[in-house]
């Protein structure tokens, strides 16, 4: 099925739903440094974070960089530091 065939609500599910599986396994692979991420991606989770929060100030919906952050990793950004940064 390419995009064509897609309506443009199930393209929006299928993104959300891709979107969604890459948080959870981000948030599981807590061996893997953002540093690592943006040396080998070019991205990290603090750029998926930052793109959520992009997203919400589009749409008018108030979203701060620490809830936006949370919201990606799973509990507060100061706590996932202290737990897993290195």
């Amino acid at each position: 099925m390419t995009s064509e065939r897609l309506t443009p609500e199930q393209t929006e599910q299928l993104e959300a739903a891709a979107f969604r599986s890459l948080v959870a396994h981000l948030r599981e692979r807590t061996d893997v440094q953002n540093i690592d991420l943006m040396n080998l991606a070019g991205f990290c989770r603090n750029c998926l974070s930052r793109w959520y929060q992009e997203a919400a100030t589009a749409r008018d919906i108030p979203l701060t960089q620490d809830e936006a952050r949370e919201l990606v990793y799973g509990m507060p950004y100061s706590e996932w530091k202290a737990k897993h940064q290195k």
